[in-house]
């Protein structure tokens, strides 16, 4: 695909996200019309509406869409560096990781402030993705044992999460309120906790994307051309963890998203690893921001959680996904 196409479909999914986060105005747990939100945002007073749209409606979408880019992008450097189409943040242990530590630090360190979570997950994703590759060396690093060992710890750090939860006591509902994954209740704070991890993330990849360019290739190749995997590698797992800890102290453990939308920008045949990851920033936060927005409007006033709608949206995609006969071969494309 060439470059005026990626950019097409780049400003396209950027305008329907703009669109379905205005329709999001209009829903929750009070619904308004159309002028209203439109006067609430352009022309904003002391009214309920005005404080409903900036206070919460506003910046929850606009997390939404800067921690579906992130996640996103998180998904393509992971399926990048270990050339395994099955690889995200969920499916690597990276994200169980974060959340094994987060989940222990909440319920025994309750004086630790929120603001540290984000370096605690990270820590823990970066610990958890590094036993991942430790398992699947035994396999050479194979997509099929680095797929088999990042389950494997997953499972794992969730049965710990799990006897945390049992020993938390009455912390332990607020806990599993946040382990559904979702937006709600969250206002700027939230866009202020996953916005910087984020763009680090995002603009990390970016710029190193001359790197990721010949990482495609293989190793074997990535090296003769003088690429040094041992210090690439680890910095990608780096950039690819830092969204992962951004997001999940806000919106728990979100799935789907790392995992599916690097499939759909492949499936696009974008030229260059620079519309690759434009096109998984610009997809990645309109399914977000779309799944956000029906969260809280298909059983108002109650909302859903995220993750579900999620699931619900990525599940059909993944199985026809599964069915294509080159599925196995998309991270080589």
């Amino acid at each position: 695909m060439n470059a005026s196409r990626s950019a097409s479909i780049t400003i396209a999914a950027l305008v329907g996200a703009l669109l379905i986060g205005f329709a999001g105005l209009l829903f929750g747990a009070k619904s308004m019309h159309f002028d209203q939100a439109l006067t609430a945002l352009f022309w904003p007073g002391q009214g309920i509406d005005s404080i409903i749209v900036w206070t919460l409606r506003l910046p929850r979408s606009i997390a939404a869409f800067a921690g579906g880019a992130g996640l996103a992008v998180s998904g393509y450097l992971l399926q990048s560096i270990t050339r395994n189409p099955l690889a995200a943040p969920d499916l690597t242990g990276v994200t169980a990781g974060a959340v094994v530590v987060i989940v222990f630090s909440f319920v025994f360190l309750p004086a630790l402030s929120s603001v540290f979570y984000p370096f605690i997950g990270l820590a823990g994703g970066l610990a958890a993705a590094a036993v991942t590759f430790w398992v699947a060396r035994g396999g050479q690093a194979s997509p099929l044992h680095l797929g088999l060992g990042g389950i494997t710890i997953s499972l794992f750090l969730g049965a710990i999460t799990t006897y945390i939860l049992l020993l938390g006591g009455p912390q332990s509902p607020a806990v599993l309120f946040w382990l559904s994954g979702g937006l709600q209740g969250r206002s700027w704070s939230a866009l202020v906790f996953i916005l910087p991890w984020a763009m680090a993330g995002i603009l990390g990849a970016l710029f190193c994307r001359r790197a990721l360019e010949l990482l495609s290739l293989g190793d074997d190749a990535a090296q003769a051309m003088g690429l040094k995997l041992s210090l690439w590698k680890p910095l990608f797992l780096v950039l690819a963890v830092c969204p992962v800890a951004g997001v999940t102290p806000v919106a728990g453990p979100i799935a789907f998203i790392g995992l599916a939308v690097p499939h759909i920008v492949r499936l696009l045949r974008p030229q260059g690893a620079a519309w690759t990851i434009l096109l998984n920033v610009a997809i990645g936060g309109f399914i977000f921001v779309t799944a956000d927005v029906i969260a809280r409007s298909i059983a108002a006033p109650r909302e859903l959680p995220v993750s579900m709608v999620l699931a619900l949206i990525g599940g059909p995609f993944f199985i026809h996904l599964v069915q294509r006969r080159n599925f196995m071969l998309g991270a080589r494309a």
